[in-house]
């Protein structure tokens, strides 16, 4: 079943107004305070949409965040049941300190057919559209970095690798550095990171790396629209991950998700600017107006354009 055209205008309105909110706080070195702004804007749109919507990845659980907390029910009870995948201020140290790439992030598709992740980190891998078994999470980083450059016909050294800039990647960033291979570090933003490979003119041939789990499942939505490739493997090294897992009936502790196992079906996807980044500009607010720039992805409709709106503050 297809998700009804008329809901893309309406979840790109719910990423807009989180943008909006978060923007009037960008550079206030309150991340805490710019979030907050996001997830109330978004939740109270959410409210207003003909749709029975559930929460399956949010801001926590429920004595963690008060609002857009995983199962939270959403929307005005009438209506097709869908799930809901947000991260309403993504790159919250952005916004904070007026750095690029602050985004608003939200994914819907039918109820079930998203990935519930849990709040753990996720090892990541994802390319642009490739051949099957080319490129895998379990394949040494030389020989997927090997195969990727044929498939693309490319020499090794003019591929570029995005990875977010942590002590843990060290030795894949000695490793990719010893190849020859170029590399976008990131500091934040993973989902943001992981939308680069699906359009040539960012220039970023694979991302890779460890981030958050719940940012894989939202850039994994995108990815689907754009037939691109993406796997992930949850890690879970401790005990409040593995009983959490276990909660969600996750018992292969080690699987390998391929993107049909993380999003299945149709899906809308929304990622609205907040800070200006070489993907999306941010928001302009100019007296009543407010100018946003949001990636939007029907899958069904094979919709995937970057949108630029102006609207006024007070609809």
């Amino acid at each position: 079943m297809a998700i009804d055209k008329k809901y893309v205008d309406q979840i790109l309105k719910v990423s807009e107004k989180a943008a909006l909110a978060s923007s009037y706080l960008v550079g206030k070195k309150d991340k805490i305070a710019a979030d907050q702004a996001a997830v109330d804007a978004m939740r109270s749109e959410l409210n207003k949409i003909d749709m029975n919507g559930e929460v399956v990845i949010g801001e926590g659980s429920l004595d963690e965040a008060p609002m857009l907390y995983t199962g939270e029910k959403l929307g005005n009870k009438d209506g097709p049941y869908f799930d809901i995948a947000v991260d309403p201020l993504e790159g919250t140290n952005f916004a904070a300190n007026n750095l690029p790439g602050a985004t608003s992030v939200i994914a819907i598709a039918e109820k079930g057919n998203l990935f519930n992740a849990p709040e753990t980190y996720m090892d990541k891998i994802a390319t642009g559209p490739i051949e099957k078994g080319l490129v895998d999470l379990d394949f040494p980083l030389k020989k997927n970095l090997t195969n990727l450059a044929d498939f693309l016909n490319k020499d090794i050294s003019s591929l570029t690798a995005c990875i977010l800039d942590r002590p843990r990647h060290k030795k894949i960033i000695d490793e990719l550095k010893q190849l020859n291979i170029n590399i976008k570090l990131i500091t934040d933003g993973d989902v943001l990171g992981a939308l680069y490979v699906t359009n040539p003119k960012y220039n970023i041939d694979i991302f890779l790396g460890i981030g958050g789990g719940p940012e894989g499942v939202l850039a994994a939505s995108a990815l689907d629209a754009f037939d691109c490739h993406f796997q992930g493997r949850f890690i879970f090294d401790n005990d409040k991950d593995i009983k959490d897992a276990n909660k969600m009936g996750i018992t292969d502790l080690n699987k390998k998700y391929e993107l049909i196992e993380i999003i299945k079906g149709d899906s809308i996807f929304c990622s609205t600017g907040i800070t200006t980044s070489e993907m999306l500009a941010g928001v302009k607010v100019d007296n009543n107006k407010y100018t946003t720039e949001t990636l939007v992805t029907h899958k069904s409709l094979k919709f995937k354009e970057t949108v630029k709106r102006t609207n006024l503050i007070e609809e």
